[in-house]
């Protein structure tokens, strides 16, 4: 009951946007990645984007002009994760913050040793822990093989759903803790090797920079460059075909 009155409300807040079909195609054009969508994924997808954008806070940071068509273009991006999953994987927050380029946060860590460390660090995005999540704006989208902010960061949204952002997002009921350990745990030991050893890697090395880090960015590669993930990593892609119900590699011709 909870579920259909969460369900009705979405659709009902959607239900006042209006957005013209060039509109959808002028956000889309910019992302050759939707082109593997069929028709009818192509629909949900705009229905759960327009959903997304009227059940959200959205905000635009340091003087930004949050416009219509900045606010398409994020919630596409963020909802082709869950186009086979489902507006609740979203839920327990509310806010989307958008800055002109990147941004500065100030960071304090304490080491082992109990030295405190105060540091601006520039960013692309963020999302925290229950609250909002923040991303860069650039009036040109990321090229393939770029970081896709908008993708990396809702991944880190879906990671916090089994607690911590350490690279295991909440499986479901017909996927096994030990298989994606199994396909993750020495993906990212060899991709760090790599790394570590000087190696140009077609993905992004951030990866490499913790557990969850390699989760957000293989998904990225999942979505943008799935031949390159399934064929680096393929245990991988697989958990993240299953975990996210789609195949995007299915899609591409044999060269």
């Amino acid at each position: 009951m909870i579920k259909a009155f969460r369900d009705w409300r979405r659709r009902r807040a959607a239900a006042k946007l209006a957005i013209r079909d060039e509109q959808w195609r002028a956000a889309e054009y910019p992302y050759p990645f939707l082109d593997r969508l069929s028709d009818a994924e192509r629909r949900r997808l705009r229905e759960l984007a327009r959903q997304f954008i009227a059940t959200k806070q959205w905000s635009g940071a340091q003087g930004l002009r949050l416009t219509a068509a900045m606010q398409l273009e994020i919630a596409l991006q963020a909802c082709l994760p869950i186009l086979n999953l489902g507006l609740d994987w979203y839920e327990g927050w509310v806010g989307i913050v958008v800055y002109p380029g990147d941004f500065v946060i100030p960071r304090r860590i304490e080491d082992a040793d109990g030295i405190v460390h105060e540091f601006d660090d520039a960013v692309l995005g963020e999302a925290w822990q229950g609250g909002p999540v923040l991303l860069s704006w650039f009036d040109d989208p990321a090229e393939p093989g770029e970081v896709n902010v908008v993708i990396h960061e809702f991944a880190h949204k879906l990671d916090m759903t089994n607690g911590a952002t350490d690279g295991m997002p909440r499986l479901h009921a017909d996927m096994r803790r030990a298989d994606w350990i199994g396909a993750f745990a020495p993906a990212y030991e060899d991709f760090c090797r790599r790394v570590d050893e000087g190696e140009e890697t077609a993905i992004d090395p951030y990866a490499a920079l913790d557990a969850g880090e390699f989760f957000a960015v293989t998904s990225e590669v999942f979505f943008e460059a799935p031949a390159l993930l399934r064929e680096e990593y393929p245990a991988v892609y697989d958990q993240l075909r299953r975990f996210y119900r789609q195949d995007p590699a299915a899609f591409i011709a044999p060269q």
